[in-house]
Formats: structure tokens, C-alpha cells, sequence
């Protein structure tokens, strides 16, 4: 009876060691998840901050900005404009003013026909728009297959411009948040011209102005 009792104690000590291990494990399973639940709320918690915190900047007059925009637009415009067409026949000045509206596809097909019609070279078609096919030839030439996305202004829809980054690229909300209050910027660099297509896509589609370079 004594060898049996024993026996008995041994198994139930065994029993017990293995309930505590389970429970050990248990617990512990148990703490990872609430951990893990923890984070993600936390995480979570943060983002809505960044959000509502973006949405009272929004609110905000940003005068400044404006200014600054206007500015850029002056400067950019200043360059475009043009000399007047100072050719005393009206035939020449209303030629000069429809090859100033032609793209530079249909530029570099004028040099052509020109030179098949009347056998001369593409220097004489050159001196009525100075610059313009020597243009055409450079972009005939060099054609892109690479492209970069580049930020140009963000619009009115900042929160909704750092979504569309973050989908896009692999950064944070942080990295994110940067790199669209710092446009211009580059989202992304040397992709396919289908694939810049559809990252400018994506985010003129929330309002921000978009470049491919």
C-alpha cells in the first residue's frame, strides 16, 4: 500500500507541475495579446491626433502661402512672355503666329513637308521660330522610359494627400507628413511611364498638383 500511495503522490505532483505550466503559458499568451491590443490603440490614438491636428492647421488662413503661390505664378509667367511680331507682311505675321500655336510633334512635321516640298533644309523653317525644331528634334530623340512623380502642391486635402503617399511608398506617417508639407517634393522615382501615370492619377484625384520629370 506504502509503494502505491507513493506512486499516487508522484502523479499528482506531476499533474500539478503541468496545470502550472499551462497556466504559465496561458498567461502569457494572454499578455502578448493585451500588449499587442495596446499598441495598436495607441497607434491608432496617434494617427487621429496627426489628423485632427491637420485639420485645425487647414482651418487657418495661410495668406503667406498664397502669396508665395502667386509669386511663383508671376515668376513663371514672365518667361512665356513673347516678343511682337515685328514682320511687315500680314500673310508672314499670321504664319509666325499659327507655328507659335503648333505642338512640337507638329513642328517637327512642318520641317518636314517643307523640306520635301521645296528641297531645303530644316534651317530655313528654323528662322521663323528660332529654337522651336531644334527642340523637336532633341525631344524626338531622347525619349523618356523612365519618370519621376514629383509633388508640386498639395491642395486643399493635406490628410488625404498623405494617405495616398503613405499607399504608394513604404513610409511612415511621419516620413509621410514630411514629405507632402515640404512640396515640392519627389514620391517616387524612375517608374515606367504606366506606373507614374497611376501614382499622378491617384493623387490628383485628392487635389494635389503633380509633375512627371
Amino acid at each position: 500500500m506504502s509503494a502505491e500511495k507513493k506512486e499516487e503522490k508522484k502523479k499528482k505532483e506531476e499533474d500539478k507541475k503541468e496545470e502550472k505550466a499551462k497556466k504559465k503559458t496561458d498567461d502569457k499568451k494572454k499578455a502578448e495579446k493585451k500588449e499587442a491590443k495596446k499598441e495598436e490603440k495607441k497607434e491608432k490614438k496617434e494617427e487621429k491626433k496627426a489628423e485632427e491636428k491637420e485639420k485645425k492647421k487647414e482651418e487657418k488662413p495661410e495668406d503667406k502661402k498664397e502669396a508665395e503661390k502667386e509669386e511663383k505664378k508671376e515668376t513663371k509667367e514672365e518667361p512665356e512672355e513673347e516678343k511682337a511680331v515685328e514682320a511687315e507682311s500680314e500673310n508672314v505675321k499670321k504664319i509666325v503666329e499659327m507655328v507659335k500655336e503648333l505642338s512640337v510633334m507638329e513642328l517637327s512635321e512642318l520641317v518636314s513637308v517643307l523640306e520635301d516640298l521645296f528641297g531645303v533644309s530644316a534651317a530655313a523653317p528654323m528662322a521663323v521660330a528660332p529654337g522651336a525644331f531644334a527642340g523637336a528634334a532633341a525631344e524626338e530623340e531622347e525619349e523618356k522610359t523612365e519618370f519621376d512623380v514629383v509633388l508640386k502642391e498639395v491642395g486643399g486635402q493635406k490628410i488625404q494627400v498623405i494617405k495616398v503617399v503613405r499607399s504608394v511608398t513604404d513610409l511612415g506617417l511621419i516620413d509621410a507628413k514630411k514629405l507632402v508639407e515640404g512640396a515640392p517634393e519627389t514620391v517616387k522615382e524612375a517608374l515606367s511611364k504606366e506606373e507614374a501615370e497611376e501614382v499622378k492619377a491617384k493623387l490628383e484625384e485628392v487635389g494635389a498638383t503633380i509633375e512627371l520629370k
